[in-house]
This record gives C-alpha cells, sequence and structure tokens, in this order.
C-alpha cells in the first residue's frame, strides 16, 4: 500500500493535479458545525444539503466499503485582467476567476477517472469519483488529509499557493496509508471577514450562505433580496473579495491549464455587451462554462442589478429599458428597480447644491 500511494502521486502529477493526499473516513469532529449550521439555515435555498444530512460527513455511508478519501487539487488562477481593476470600474462585469474557462467539473472529474482507473488495474478494487457533485465534505476531507488548512472564510488555504485551487476526491475500498493534517496559518489576520461586501462571513469559520454574493448570483434561484442588491456592486456571477485581500494569496500562481484560460473577455467585459445577449447567444458564449448552468434568466437579473449599481449614463438607462418589457417577471423586476435606482441618484443630485 505504501509502494501504490507513492505511484498514485506521481499519476495525479502527470495528470495535471498540483497536489495528492489520503484520509480516513472520519469527520466526526465536523458533524457538529454541520449539524449548527443547517440548523442556523445558513445554506438558504440549498435544499439538497439538508436532504442528505450527516451523510456528507459520513462517506463510508455515502459509498458503502471506503476506507479511504483520496483528495486532489488544482490550481485555477487564470491569466487575466487585475481583479481590482475590474470592481473599481462601475461600467465592467465582475466574474469570479474560477469561472472564466471551462467548467472545472468537466477537467478535474476527466482526470480523476483517469486515476481511478490507474489505481483499480494496479490494485483491484472499488472506487467512486466526485468533483463538487454529491453530499462530500470537500474542504474538510481536504483539510484533514493535509493538503491545506481551513481559513476564516471557510475554503481552504495552502502557503505556497493560496485558495486559488478546486478540490476533487476518490472514495476507496483500498486501505492506503494516511497523511498527516497541516496546521492553521490564519492567526489574527480577519482581513477575509472585514472585506466580505455583504458581511456573510458572520464569524471567524462561518459563513451565511444567504448573504454570500456567490449564492445570490449562482445558487438563489428567485429574486435578490432588495437590501443585498446594492452591495453586490457589478459582481455578476460569484464573488473573490475574501481570496483577493488574503495574504497567502500573494504565493498564488498562475495556472497551466490551457482549460482554464478565459473565454469571451469574461474577465473585463462591460456590463451592457454582456446584457445584450439574447438567450441564443447565452447559450453559444457560456457552453462548457460553469456559467451556463444559471441560465439566461439569472444572467440577466445578476447584470440588471450590476448596472442598477453603476454609473447613471443614457447607455445605461437604454440598455436596462429595452428590458423592461422581458418576456421574464424576475428579470423585469430587477430591471425595474436598477431604473429606480438611476432615478434616485438623479433626483438625489438634483437636491445638492449646483444640482440640475
Amino acid at each position: 500500500m505504501v509502494a501504490l500511494a507513492g505511484q498514485v502521486r506521481s499519476w495525479a502529477h502527470e495528470l495535471g493535479f498540483g497536489a495528492l493526499a489520503i484520509t480516513d473516513t472520519n469527520l466526526a469532529a465536523a458533524e457538529t458545525g454541520l449539524g449548527e449550521w443547517l440548523e442556523a439555515g445558513f445554506h438558504g435555498e440549498m435544499h439538497y444539503m439538508v436532504r442528505h444530512g450527516l451523510k456528507r460527513a459520513r462517506p463510508a455511508e455515502l459509498v458503502p466499503g471506503t476506507v479511504r478519501v483520496i483528495s486532489v487539487r488544482m490550481n485555477y488562477w487564470p491569466d487575466v485582467s487585475p481583479a481590482e481593476a475590474v470592481l473599481d470600474d462601475p461600467s465592467l462585469a465582475y466574474v469570479s476567476r474560477y469561472a472564466l474557462g471551462r467548467d472545472y467539473h468537466k477537467v478535474l472529474r476527466s482526470r480523476l477517472q483517469k486515476l481511478a482507473e490507474r489505481i483499480v488495474t494496479a490494485a483491484p478494487s472499488a472506487s467512486r469519483v466526485f468533483v463538487d457533485s454529491a453530499p462530500v465534505l470537500e474542504a474538510e476531507l481536504g483539510a484533514k488529509a493535509g493538503l491545506g488548512w481551513r481559513g476564516k472564510h471557510t475554503l481552504l488555504l495552502d502557503k505556497t499557493l493560496g485558495s486559488y485551487f478546486f478540490l476533487g476526491e476518490i472514495f476507496t475500498d483500498l486501505p492506503l496509508p494516511v497523511d498527516d493534517p497541516v496546521s492553521a496559518h490564519c492567526g489574527s489576520c480577519v482581513a477575509c471577514i472585514e472585506a466580505c461586501p455583504t458581511g456573510a462571513i458572520v464569524a471567524p469559520y462561518r459563513l451565511d450562505a444567504r448573504r454570500c454574493i456567490s449564492y445570490l448570483t449562482i445558487e438563489l434561484q428567485g429574486a435578490i433580496p432588495e437590501p443585498l442588491r446594492p452591495l453586490i456592486g457589478n459582481r455578476i456571477y460569484g464573488c473573490d473579495d475574501c481570496q483577493l485581500v488574503c495574504p497567502w494569496n500573494r504565493f498564488a500562481r498562475r495556472s497551466v491549464e490551457t482549460d482554464f484560460e478565459v473565454r469571451n473577455g469574461l474577465d473585463c467585459a462591460s456590463l451592457i455587451s454582456l446584457f445584450r445577449w439574447n438567450e441564443e447567444e447565452f447559450g453559444q458564449r457560456t457552453a462548457g462554462s460553469p456559467i451556463h448552468r444559471i441560465g439566461h434568466e439569472r444572467w440577466l437579473r445578476n447584470i440588471a442589478v450590476a448596472l442598477g449599481n453603476g454609473e447613471c449614463t443614457d447607455e445605461a438607462v437604454a440598455a436596462l429599458r429595452q428590458r423592461a418589457d422581458d418576456p421574464s417577471a424576475l428579470v423585469r423586476e430587477h430591471v425595474v428597480w436598477a431604473l429606480n435606482q438611476h432615478q434616485c441618484r438623479k433626483r438625489a443630485g438634483a437636491d445638492e447644491p449646483g444640482g440640475n
């Protein structure tokens, strides 16, 4: 088993994974926190998290016979326009940097499946591959295996890489030797907590997903709560703020994976140009991207909010008015809100000295 574990690491490197570590299935220490998180309702509309309950913390119940979890990571940070510059320009759309290229589910799953097949060939066994696709506590497993430690923003952190990487797992019945976890190195730093635009990190290591911009722009099916809309700024798909301020991300390295290279100029595209995409264009341009799964309706919803938070230009107002009669009630609601935001700012400007 020791020799096989060494081979598995070598194969993982050949397949493009940045690191691989192995752990057992005991996540009892995480069960209490998971139960409290669900009981507090922090999962929002992600009802699947309740349906699976504590099975998320019990790999051997999810896949009977599992005795080890092989956890891998893959760096995704692409060569892109500076994130801060895009966030500072209200005319541009900010898309979380993990979503600018090909869907990571497809990339990692394909590589992990190849790795699992090599393992089974070397040592006949049962295995199952996961990439954010089932009730699996990926970050907890990664931390227990030693791929990093949980930061106060709840993401996994590595001293040599930061947090810009994806995780994936292979559940196996092979009794491979396990790796040791690493110590935490956040210290007294609270940069991620202070940087969160919506205050979603309600305490160290505790995230209220209902306030998280990633949840609001990706997971939430319906209307974005009005009090949170102004806080979203120009973020139309996900949010990276807690990672952008993390000191450990000074050590982030560019990904060498061509699959994660920017598509359609989405690292610094204008809000108005994206708002003009019809449903067919959206489907074509986001095919194979993680963005595709939110659909055209929520894409327009998110951009309408961003336009409402931006500068009151004739072009922005005209773009919004063109969607005022959109077939979707969800889109219309957010367009009306955005137009009202501009009207309110105009009135406020007229009331100020020198206003007109």
